[in-house]
């Protein structure tokens, strides 16, 4: 957009063409390329651009020093073809750092305001080394990022990329997903004028621009906590009462790593509730070919014993079955045998990151005919047809979608703020402020 200039870059990318990847797939590669470079600013004295396709072989399909119009990259994009035969990473590495980011080919290594970048992408286990390769390009100022498809070995990605490993390093089940990580680079390689406006910033309710940078405040009757970046909103926390249900996929596709960053999110969520036996309970359930109850409404009193038994908890690492989970959701969860309060309002939050292998739609039905509001949150390779038709309405403030795991925070941070019930709502007085609240928050998201 207006407000996104990118960082004058020498850009180039690395695509594996061999035999495992097949025609569409190289198609989706040359697609997700192309969305890259739509989004730069690119130019002789901008962001360079040049491609390396590789297989048992190393060719260039487009130089530091070729055609630098945008129109010109992406009709040479369109025009590459995959080579088909092996796997030669640390070939195509080498290329990289010998040719490729040259100045003969038109790098420009001696000015220091230009950054150097590759970016790797592969579906299986190179037949050559990679390591020293890709410690000899680092050491040349080279940042690499390693995208990995499929059976790929998450070894080698880790070998080649820079650090920090969890912001260089990506995965993806299959190359028809893999231009969801397009925003993410469109973001590593942008220049943010003003964080404010493009929304940029973890402030929970006032962004004010500062040149550079920028700081946090709140809106008229709240005041700004210690964090410098939330706000003290409906009267100290959540203090209505609420039967809080999590609904967690745990299958393998997830993977160790980000199943942590899932309990983070969930102890979030968790910290912006008062827990009490009259006030917030909190569930827990994680699902993947079958469904387990971690902790069932009202087992923990406190927000310190909810969040360690959120960090005990241990990844299933199966299938995906939705659908069972939901129906476990209406039949076992929101029961008063399971802790449910009568006339309590009751919230199931499900997190998932890939299609479901049964039928969701019965069950997604019944949870929101019982009265349930339900906040649907999808991550990576999550359809969002399925997110649709679990969230509540109106849907759009009840789904939420990313493409990285890493910034499931920042949904976090917007569901606290949905989830959140301004005490004695019957009073003309609440309803009117809170209803301001709902209107400012939508303002806010359209903005």
């Amino acid at each position: 957009g207006t407000l996104c200039r990118t960082k004058p870059t020498d850009l180039v990318f690395i695509i594996d063409s061999s035999r495992s990847v097949r025609p569409h797939e190289f198609e989706k590669i040359k697609v997700f390329v192309s969305r890259v470079i739509e989004a730069l600013d690119v130019g002789p004295n901008a962001t360079r651009v040049g491609v390396i396709n590789y297989a048992s072989a190393v060719r260039s399909e487009l130089s530091l020093q070729g055609p630098q119009s945008k129109a010109a990259l992406l009709q040479a994009v369109r025009r590459i073809q995959p080579l088909s035969t092996g796997t030669m990473t640390g070939l195509a590495i080498q290329f990289a750092v010998s040719r490729a980011f040259s100045a003969a080919e038109g790098g420009r290594d001696g000015a220091p305001n230009f950054k150097k970048v590759a970016i790797v992408v592969t579906d299986g286990r190179p037949q050559d080394g990679v390591q020293d390769v890709s410690a000899r390009a680092r050491a040349a100022g080279i940042e690499i990022f390693a995208i990995g498809v499929g059976r790929v070995d998450m070894g080698t990605l880790r070998q080649m990329a820079s650090e920090p490993l969890d912001e260089h390093v990506d995965y993806v089940e299959s190359y028809s997903v893999i231009e969801k990580l397009t925003h993410k680079f469109q973001e590593a390689f942008c220049v943010v004028s003003d964080l404010c406006a493009t929304g940029d910033h973890d402030c929970e309710q006032v962004c004010v621009s500062t040149p550079g940078t920028y700081r946090c405040a709140c809106r008229d009757g709240f005041s700004l906590n210690s964090d410098g970046r939330t706000c003290t909103a409906c009267n100290g926390g959540l203090g209505s009462a609420l039967d809080l249900v999590f609904l967690i996929d745990g299958s393998k596709s997830v993977r160790p790593e980000n199943f942590e960053l899932v309990k983070k999110f969930i102890n979030q969520i968790v910290d912006s509730l008062e827990v009490s036996d009259k006030q917030a309970q909190v569930g827990l359930v994680q699902y993947s070919s079958s469904v387990r109850q971690e902790f069932p409404l009202g087992q923990f009193k406190s927000k310190k014993d909810i969040k360690a038994a959120v960090k005990k908890m241990s990844y299933m690492e199966k299938g995906t079955m939705t659908g069972q989970a939901l129906k476990y959701l209406v039949d076992s969860s929101f029961s008063i045998i399971n802790g449910a309060r009568p006339g309590v309002p009751k919230v199931g939050i499900v997190f998932t990151d890939g299609r479901s292998q049964d039928y969701i739609s019965d069950a997604a039905k019944k949870a929101k005919d019982s009265g349930f509001r339900m906040f649907a949150v999808g991550v990576g390779n999550a359809v969002e047809d399925e997110l649709r038709e679990i969230a509540s309405e109106p849907v759009a403030e009840h789904y939420f979608y990313t493409a990285d795991f890493r910034t499931i925070s920042k949904i976090g941070k917007k569901l606290q703020m949905k989830i959140c019930v301004e005490e004695d709502p019957c009073e003309c007085k609440s309803i009117v402020k809170f209803q301001t609240k709902v209107e400012e928050l939508i303002n806010s998201l359209q903005q």
